[in-house]
């Protein structure tokens, strides 16, 4: 399997040279050449399959040689170590937790993924891989706990100032080892600017190979599409179109489920749901699309600008309008109106849910009123714990902390805080 860029100026890569390059020379984010749909058998016989059986079938084609099938087939068992249940939460509704890995959120699949990946591809080789990542919460943490300990790989996490929550930063700033954390004086979309202009640094790629451990890595990315077929495998019973609804930031979470779409799962139309920052919401109305800069929101996760992952799922539509509106539709919701679904989920269903996971909810409902005969899927992609403030007090009611959270809430905060680009490069290049 060979990748080319999006931009279409860049020569085509393996997997292998994908993962460790992160994004082409040109700018462009790497897409796979081909995409086989699986069989219909598949299909017909996967409430019988095993999850890593499942796992491995979809990812294979995009791995190709570069991984044996036996150490693909380890890679996916390290990886897919926890359960991914749907749960129902009302009529024709349910939510797919994605928050039962080792840091609560739904980025544990690809961290660990690319990590695996990264790892392999190192073997016997001296020189090191820099991974530079920027997090708006979530992804942080993930590839620390993912990444820490890898030998031949350091990672290097940017992350804006005051916009994560107290539990995210511990996350990502206390494991040390091979794993840093640069505190930066601005937002997301700041940091995210900051990593794109260091792959395209000729200073800093004649000093050290670079990649990136954001969704715009295909080794993150492509791996998200596992857990849309495991919630695929428990609905199907239901007998109704199946639906689902993503929280959207980045967009690679609802792309990954738009690429197992793609191989055929039978799933019919996908809801981008957003908080106040409304690029894509905005272009699926109006077909223009205009980056802004993020707004903080009790969402941060999807505290997003300039979504990077968009341009994929333009690009499986053959950027034609309407075929994306024939299968996604995006709805942003406010602060407030995240409070209520909160507050209504608890009180009428007994459910937790973190501000994302609400945010999910709302877009689903909405979807709901104008197509009621279909089976929703909102993802739950991070405990509520870590967002312990704001839940507690929406729902007015404790949260206990589970054990993955307990053990790094004692742990000291370590963290190099920075302003400019320039600061960044010269700590890649101390």
């Amino acid at each position: 399997m060979n990748y080319y860029s999006l931009n279409k100026k860049a020569p085509s890569v393996s997997f292998k040279d994908a993962v460790i390059k992160g994004i082409a020379p040109d700018k462009g984010l790497y897409f796979p050449e081909s995409i086989t749909p699986l069989t219909h058998e598949f299909f017909s016989i996967i409430d019988s399959l095993s999850n890593h059986e499942i796992a491995y079938t979809a990812i294979k084609q995009f791995v190709g040689d570069d991984i044996p099938a036996s150490k693909l087939k380890d890679i996916i068992a390290a990886v897919l170590d926890f359960d991914f249940p749907v749960v129902p939460i009302e009529e024709n509704v349910a939510t797919l937790e994605l928050f039962h890995g080792p840091t609560m959120a739904f980025k544990d699949v690809g961290a660990r993924f690319m990590a695996q990946c990264l790892g392999y591809f190192s073997q016997g080789n001296n020189s090191e891989v820099t991974v530079l990542v920027a997090t708006s919460g979530d992804t942080g943490g993930a590839v620390a706990n993912g990444f820490l300990g890898v030998k031949g790989v350091n990672v290097v996490i940017l992350y804006p100032s005051g916009k994560v929550s107290d539990i995210q930063e511990k996350q990502l700033t206390t494991l040390g080892k091979n794993i840093t954390a640069l505190e930066v004086n601005g937002t997301f979309d700041d940091c995210q600017a900051m990593v794109k202009k260091a792959f395209l640094d000729s200073d800093l790629l004649k000093n050290m190979q670079l990649t990136s451990a954001n969704s715009i890595n295909v080794a993150r990315w492509l791996p998200q599409l596992f857990y849309f077929l495991f919630a695929y495998k428990q609905s199907i019973a239901k007998g109704k179109e199946i639906i689902f609804s993503i929280p959207s930031g980045n967009f690679g979470n609802i792309c990954a489920g738009i690429m197992a779409q793609q191989l055929g799962m039978p799933v019919h139309h996908f809801i981008a749901a957003t908080n106040v920052n409304d690029v894509v919401p905005h272009f699926m109305e109006t077909g223009n699309y205009k980056p802004k800069p993020s707004t903080a929101t009790i969402s941060n996760a999807m505290d997003v600008g300039d979504p990077s992952n968009f341009i994929r799922i333009q690009h499986i539509y053959k950027n034609n309008l309407e075929s994306i509106r024939k299968n996604v539709s995006s709805y942003s919701f406010t602060d407030e109106e995240t409070k209520v679904a909160m507050k209504k989920l608890h009180k009428e269903h007994n459910y937790v849910a973190d501000p994302h996971g609400a945010v999910g909810y709302l877009g689903l409902k909405k979807y709901q009123e104008k197509h009621p005969d279909t089976y929703g899927i909102f993802l739950e992609t991070a405990h509520p714990v870590k967002f312990l403030d704001v839940v507690e007090e929406t729902i007015n009611q404790k949260l206990g902390i589970p054990a993955q959270i307990e053990k790094v809430m004692d742990k000291e905060k370590k963290s190099i805080k920075i302003s400019t680009y320039q600061e960044l490069k010269e700590y890649l290049l101390r």
